[in-house]
């Protein structure tokens, strides 16, 4: 049957974007009456591909683009700036968005994080503060289901327990926990949209250890979980349906329609009452960029020059070690404790610090018994194609296989905004439908710098502790970058030096709104969903009482 991708008929609110904060969006709005379409770029997969999902994820000649069919023309990118900026790496269009591939951790943003000018002179404060979205972290956490803990001594203030206990600590965590007793430093748990138990008529997490790229239980949360709940109160989404521009009306005002392809070359204009664009932190500007007009000939909503500055993420400091003994007898495909102890700080410079206690194993069981039992994992394609071993003689193996003795931290560390960190149009190069594609400059700045040496120093002081030898650290000079990407269409009350209000309606235009961490004024070090999330339920709030 041929799915129909015609425009809906004048809906209340068209969505643009259907990862968690344009899920959420559609789903509150839907639930309560509101005429709500929604365009996706990418496909729909159904849950009953993920079992074929999950035989691929573990062939070693399949990567996460092939799973999730990222890549090609229409994905085309070009990266500038100090650091290389994978972006296929780290993101897929479809119905569900990167939620699809995501490793599920949802810590709430700090009450410092709102406040970074007054605090420290640095970067610029949020117009709005922790209190005003810590109502919207509860209902997040609810509607996401978050397993977690009060064990956290340096968390934010709480006004009610987690949805689902947290995750115990794994046998690796106990490893690291004696050190860190002998040092002062605090482990605890680790709130996560992974669920522990049985929730919302999804299963318990049942260990698969494939978080990413893909959980084929269901138990890890992904925003196609709303997007069905918003179908079912009468939401429509329109998949395969990039939108190619926005138009607005004749004096400026108004956003009018979202101009759209569709699989058979058609062209397609969806009208509204009301637009959200929910497309990231990557092509939200980069659709405000290639809207331009007349009125608008830096795009649109666009009359600060800021769309598409301040781009953020965070980089990654790693080091990995060696013990004399087993480290991880149960290797699981998420970590289960942190230590937010260096996280709020009292002077501006090392910035805060995010310090992970990771369940290492370079080898899943999953993928020991696809390379024929073994344990090593330097890629031998051979191993697949002529088989090591077969049936038994594989459980043979992988029983006397030598066990996993490494054990790994990883940190991420606070990056400031910086104007110089943009997306922006690369017209040397086109997509798919002819369009400009984002060109990602990102550089991580003195006071990123000095964070992520000062990761370091802790990283060493207790692996040094737990007696282990360092045999690989991450670089500080070109680091790995963790996919957070936040900035580029920032929130504030000066129309001048902002793209939205503290409403996250656009300064240029009335009934435009942006739902993405690309609204995030600072990034903190805490991973963003959560606060994406909590933002897209206070703005869906403000889109029903405006109406």
């Amino acid at each position: 049957m041929q799915t129909d991708r015609t425009p809906s008929e004048n809906p209340d609110v068209c969505v643009v974007g259907s990862g968690v904060a344009g899920a959420l969006v559609a789903y509150s709005l839907a639930r309560r009456n509101h005429d709500v379409v929604l365009l996706e770029a990418g496909r729909r997969f159904d849950l009953a591909e993920r079992g074929r999902q999950l035989e691929e994820a573990l062939r070693p000649s399949r990567d996460i683009n092939d799973i999730w069919d990222m890549g090609g023309e229409r994905d085309q990118f070009t990266s500038s700036g100090d650091i290389y900026y994978g972006l296929n790496n780290t993101r897929v269009k479809a119905v569900g968005g990167t939620t699809l591939h995501w490793l599920g951790i949802t810590p709430r943003f700090h009450e410092k994080d709102f406040e970074m000018n007054t605090r420290y002179g640095l970067a610029s404060d949020w117009p709005i503060s922790y209190e005003d979205l810590r109502p919207y972290y509860a209902e997040a956490e609810e509607e996401l289901g978050v397993a977690g803990s009060s064990d956290n001594p340096f968390a934010p203030p709480r006004e009610t327990g987690f949805p689902m206990p947290a995750f115990p600590p794994s046998y690796s965590d106990s490893l690291f926990a004696d050190a860190c007793d002998d040092l002062g430093i605090t482990m605890h748990s680790v709130p996560q949209a992974r669920n522990s138990e049985t929730y919302d008529d999804r299963s318990q997490c049942v260990g698969f250890s494939i978080c990413i790229p893909v959980c084929p239980s269901g138990a890890k949360y992904s925003a196609d979980v709303h997007i069905r709940k918003a179908e079912e109160h009468g939401a429509r989404v329109i998949d395969r349906a990039p939108v190619q521009r926005l138009d607005h009306d004749s004096r400026g005002e108004r956003v009018e329609a979202a101009m759209y392809a569709t699989p058979d070359g058609a062209r397609h204009r969806q009208t509204a009452d009301r637009f959200v664009l929910a497309c990231g932190a990557v092509e939200t500007p980069r659709l405000l960029l290639l809207s331009t007009s007349d009125t608008y000939p830096d795009g649109l909503a666009n009359s600060s020059g800021v769309v598409g500055n301040y781009f953020m993420d965070h980089p990654i400091v790693s080091v990995t070690a060696e013990l004399d003994q087993p480290t991880n007898q149960e290797p699981i495909g998420f970590h289960t404790r942190e230590s937010h102890q260096f996280y709020d700080h009292d002077d501006p410079t090392p910035g805060s610090i995010k310090l992970v206690f990771d369940n290492h194993n370079p080898a899943n069981p999953a993928e020991m018994a696809m390379r024929g039992g073994d344990s090593g994992v330097r890629g031998d394609l051979t191993d697949v194609l002529t088989g090591d071993s077969w049936g038994d003689a594989v459980l043979e193996k992988m029983r006397g296989a030598t066990p996993n003795r490494t054990v790994r931290l990883f940190a991420s560390p606070e990056v400031l905004p910086r104007q110089g960190n943009t997306v922006e149009l690369d017209r040397s190069k086109t997509d798919n439908h002819g369009n400009p594609v984002p060109d990602i400059t990102f550089s991580v700045g003195s006071h990123g710098r000095e964070t992520m040496a000062h990761c370091r120093e802790i990283q060493r002081d207790i692996l040094d502790e737990l007696g282990a030898t360092v045999v690989s650290e991450s670089s500080l000079e070109n680091p790995r970058v963790a996919s957070h990407k936040m900035g580029t269409t920032r929130m504030g009350v000066d129309p001048d030096t902002s793209v939205v209000t503290p409403e996250l309606r656009s300064h240029d235009l009335e009934n435009l709104f942006i739902a993405s961490s690309s609204v995030f004024v600072t990034g903190g070090a805490m991973n963003p969903t959560l606060t994406i999330a909590a933002l897209a339920l206070k703005l869906a709030d403000y889109i029903h009482s405006d109406t």
